[in-house]
């Protein structure tokens, strides 16, 4: 028998750099999906703000343009 082991060193510590090199590149992707998500829901916030504007102020205008048009 041999007393070498069957797994090279230097490519287990190659490998070893790689997986922590995809583990900051997969942080780094976690930060920036959470980071777009929040923009998303900010968007999606202030679209139901300005429908909301929007009712009121034709709302407003319908009820004025009724109101004179009836006088």
């Amino acid at each position: 028998m041999s007393t070498e082991s069957p797994i090279d060193l230097v490519k287990y510590g190659v490998l070893w750099q790689k997986v922590e090199n995809m583990e900051q590149k997969i942080d780094k992707l976690e930060t920036g999906m959470e980071e777009l998500l929040k923009l998303a829901n900010q968007g999606r916030g202030g679209f139901w703000a300005g429908m909301a504007i929007v009712s009121a102020l034709s709302s407003i205008s319908g009820y004025v343009v009724h109101f004179f048009q009836n006088k």
